[in-house]
């Protein structure tokens, strides 16, 4: 009797499984996908009811070859790709190669790769899913439809070489778009005024709340002097004290978007980084004393739903461990976007057991930290809101004669009354929030001790650049894409030099803006961000059997071509103008020009292809080395991540992280660095290990 044959994507994750099945199963990995359409030409027939044309990927013959071989001898054959649309599409091009009946119970499915699972998942087939093949069959040809048909027209029009994506050029057109906002944006001068107020020794502030029973604005400075006049040395009086409690919901446990999110916040690791180390964890890696095994649940998913299972064990460790009043008494993880049926989990440990610390000698740094996040999140995500003590006051600015209250101040703190789930958790920001600090026990009627006024001048602020983290949510918000392709989208639109990253934040250049202007006039649909997120939607309702993949493929190439047709007549030849640089070239002696790469600017040669001579692009930074006469510049390593060096290396090997400054350290005159601590403030640092000197900088 012949061996039954499992077919998966990856080695990492045949390994795993072969040590779960025994000697009865032969699993093999295809590699991925196996069959695509030709990168030589459009590959879709659109006379013939976009029929695709798959071709075998280059590259795959061997692989294929085996597959086949082993194919002969299994006496039954189970395609356990992932459990989503390009899985289930590899699958069935897998099915069409080895000759399998995509109706036979041929597709078995797991979300995630533990014994018992996997052995559950072999004793259940079914055939393969066809509504999800189509889907990822739609989406494939939407993509190759709008890169190969806009492609050539950017290649005669702007520049060779360029491409549009159907969505890489919506999250393009985001930047580009926020870039606009800032350069149009107009500073506005406001002022607060603050009160350092007193009582038994403790110090508390206080902003200037309303003036004339309507909200402070202060507009400039001659507002401001008159308001100090007006105070004078009248009297701080506390007036309204309103005490309250404040909830705080535990988090919903990880989906793909906001692991995303939350592990660039927390642990600075990219979309893309996050991806290849939670697929890591999900494939299995060997644990001491256990074996190999699958860590995580599947790390596609836009679901928050949680198995029964995994609820009962998370719900018996937060008792065991923190007692049961921690337990949440609200049902968590049970919501899905859309209305596909909710077949996937939220991402969660396989087992809440494998406490972190307890296998972190069988991690790599990172897969420690990112299984961490992981772990704390899901737990957290079962235990009780954290429950907070609050009071408001309002103090009034009194005249000893005149009773009338012009001025209102207002202070405002908080205590933690019960911790809940911050006992284990704490959601990271993308942006610096206020935190509420403690006031003093204050009684209606009695008068504060005012230490000072601290008026203050403020510019109001353009909308920032997009971080990472910012970028996926507002693309999740937008229905831009879908979770599984954020990382690859915004790798794509780094790689095609029409966005860089400046200091962690995305910046169209020059390029990416032209193009993106071109799409707006001539194919503003396929740039909308309501079109775009309608498309995912019908691509949903293909998933879901509500939609036919054709028709939907039809009535969107109808309007398309009549557009293609016209920008092809009417888009004129845009020359793009090089930024010339007082840098000269030492081969021939020309100004060397700005050009855009895949790790940002650099200088290059005009000469091209005479002569190829390049440079980096350097910025000092206005303090010098401490270990030479040189000058501190910004670098860039090949993953685009900042870092400070000495413009005389490899001669003077300074180096560091953190970003230096002119000021020495009080203590030791060692070099001081503007660091981040974890509640998003900017610090002084000292360098020396020794020295253990910090400095507050202000906001």
């Amino acid at each position: 009797m012949g061996k039954h044959l499992i077919i998966v994507e990856s080695p990492a994750k045949a390994r795993t499984i072969s040590k779960f099945l025994g000697d009865k199963y032969n699993v093999v990995a295809s590699m991925g996908h196996v069959r695509d359409l030709p990168k030589s030409e459009l590959g879709v027939d659109i006379e013939n009811n976009f029929k695709p044309k798959y071709i075998t990927i280059r590259g795959k013959g061997p692989t294929i070859s085996k597959l086949k071989n082993a194919a002969k001898k299994a006496d039954k054959i189970l395609l356990a790709t992932d459990p989503d649309r390009e899985g289930e599409a590899i699958s069935w091009h897998l099915a069409y190669i080895l000759g399998i009946d995509e109706n036979s119970e041929c597709r078995i499915v797991f979300r995630e790769i533990t014994k018992n699972t996997v052995k559950n998942a072999v004793k259940q087939p079914r055939a393969i899913d066809i509504n999800l093949v189509n889907a990822q069959q739609a989406r494939r040809i939407l993509d190759r439809l709008v890169g190969y048909k806009i492609s050539p027209i950017l290649w005669k029009k702007v520049k060779k070489g360029l491409s549009a994506g159907r969505v890489q050029s919506v999250v393009v057109r985001l930047i580009c778009d926020r870039e606009k906002e800032i350069e149009e944006f107009v500073p506005q001068e406001y002022w607060s005024l603050t009160a350092e107020l007193e009582k038994d020794k403790k110090v508390f502030e206080s902003k200037l709340f309303r003036i004339d029973n309507k909200k402070a604005e202060i507009k400039n400075k001659q507002a401001m002097d008159q308001i100090l006049a007006e105070i004078g040395d009248k009297d701080f009086v506390v007036g309204k004290v309103t005490k309250g409690e404040r909830k705080k919901n535990s988090p919903m446990p990880f989906i793909t978007s906001t692991l995303q999110q939350e592990s660039y916040r927390k642990l600075g690791f990219t979309a893309k980084k996050t991806m290849l180390i939670a697929q890591q964890l999900y494939e299995g890696l060997d644990i001491k004393k256990e074996g190999t095994v699958g860590l995580i649940t599947y790390m596609r998913t836009d679901s928050t739903r949680v198995s029964e299972t995994a609820k009962a064990e998370a719900k018996d460790y937060i008792i065991n461990k923190y007692g049961e009043q921690y337990l949440t008494e609200k049902e968590k993880g049970n919501k899905k976007k859309g209305n596909i049926q909710d077949a996937h989990e939220a991402i969660r440990p396989t087992s809440v057991s494998r406490e972190p610390d307890k296998i972190k000698d069988s991690l790599t740094k990172d897969q420690y930290k990112l299984y961490k996040l992981i772990w704390e999140r899901f737990i957290a995500s079962q235990m009780k809101e954290a429950v907070y003590d609050t009071v408001s006051v309002d103090i009034y600015v009194k005249d000893r004669i005149d009773t009338k209250v012009k001025y209102v101040f207002r202070a405002a703190g908080s205590t933690m009354k019960f911790a809940g789930f911050t006992l284990i958790y704490t959601e990271g920001k993308d942006e610096e929030e206020d935190e509420e600090g403690q006031i003093p026990e204050l009684n209606e009627g009695e008068t504060i001790n005012l230490k000072k006024l601290i008026p203050k001048q403020h510019f109001t602020q353009p909308p920032p650049r997009y971080t990472e983290s910012m970028l996926i949510k507002t693309m999740e918000e937008k229905g831009i894409g879908r979770p599984s392709t954020y990382a690859p989208i915004i790798d794509t639109v780094q790689q095609r030099d029409y966005v860089i990253k400046e200091e962690n934040r995305f910046k169209p250049t020059e390029l990416g803006i032209i193009v993106i202007d071109l799409l707006k006039e001539y194919f503003s649909e396929i740039i909308d961000y309501d079109f775009t997120a309608e498309m995912e939607n019908k691509l949903d309702k293909i998933e879901s059997g509500e939609e036919e993949w054709t028709k939907i493929l039809d009535d969107f190439y109808k309007s398309f071509n009549i557009k293609l047709n016209k920008a092809e007549k009417k888009i004129k030849a845009i020359k793009i103008k090089e930024e010339t640089t007082d840098e000269i070239c030492e081969i021939c002696g020309r100004n060397m020009v700005i050009k855009y790469g895949r790790y940002g600017k650099f200088l290059a040669c005009p000469g091209f292809p005479e002569c190829k001579n390049t440079k980096p692009i350097i910025k000092g930074i206005g303090v010098k080395c401490p270990l030479c006469d040189g000058e501190i510049v910004l670098r860039k390593t090949k993953k685009r991540r900042n870092f400070y060096g000495c413009s005389n290396y490899p001669e003077c090997n300074f180096v560091s992280w953190y970003r230096p400054v002119k000021e020495r350290c009080p203590k030791c005159g060692g070099i001081l660095v503007i660091k981040t601590n974890r509640a998003k403030k900017k610090v002084l640092e000292c360098m020396n290990d020794k020295c253990n000197y910090k400095k507050n900088l202000p906001v």
